[in-house]
């Protein structure tokens, strides 16, 4: 029984920066236009600490593979 997970990677065709969420709305099904405003709100509100945490989405999470 073999078990297919799906992998995180940041998105080559929806991007505004650098993929990062529209890699999470297409992981999570939902529009990235809602994870980049959740984005944008939680950073304000968690003073900063979530756009240290982008930047290092940046670095960890890998490209998408090339179709």
């Amino acid at each position: 029984m073999s078990t297919e997970y799906k992998r995180l990677y940041r998105s080559r065709t929806n991007r505004m920066v650098s993929g990062v969420c529209g890699g999470l709305g297409e992981f999570a099904n939902v529009d990235p236009t809602i994870v980049r405003l959740l984005f944008a709100a939680g950073t304000i509100f968690s003073g900063g600490l979530l756009l240290l945490v982008y930047l290092a989405m940046i670095f960890v999470v890998p490209e998408a593979p090339e179709a």
